[in-house]
């Protein structure tokens, strides 16, 4: 397995992949939509691949102060393999090297606990926070 950032040629298995993995994600979460504005601000994407074919991938965020995780997706076929634990210290390291000491993620549903059960297996702890959000026109 190779992890490493995005580039041209991932676009269109990155898309392929995230929209099989969050098939019911709101409109502006579209992959399509989404991808060129993130890429306009930086390629905090990382891509895993494997004999030919994107099998995962992770959407990281760095704003100076706190890391986030995005759209962590793994290919069905690939779960349970360590595709997802890769990626998810892959971005560990990226952020590190950003000058991040604390990284944040939301799980969408509220349950979803093999989700919740992955992530703290990986070290995250749930904080007692409301998450709030906005679509700005």
């Amino acid at each position: 397995m190779t992890i490493r950032r995005v580039q041209p040629i991932d676009l269109e298995p990155l898309v392929e992949l995230w929209e099989m993995v969050f098939p019911d994600d709101p409109s502006h979460n579209a992959p399509r939509a989404m991808l060129p504005t993130k890429l306009d601000v930086d390629d905090l994407i990382l891509v895993a691949w494997e004999e030919g074919k994107l099998i995962g991938a992770c959407m990281v965020g760095y704003d100076g102060h706190r890391g986030w995780l995005y759209a962590v997706a793994v290919h069905p076929d690939h779960r349970r393999k360590g595709v997802g634990t890769n990626l998810i210290n892959a971005s560990f390291d990226t952020l590190k090297s950003l000058g991040c000491i604390k990284v944040n993620l939301q799980v969408r549903e509220v349950n979803n606990p093999e989700v919740v059960a992955f992530y703290e297996s990986l070290g995250f702890k749930v904080e007692q926070r409301i998450s709030m959000g906005k679509l700005i026109d």
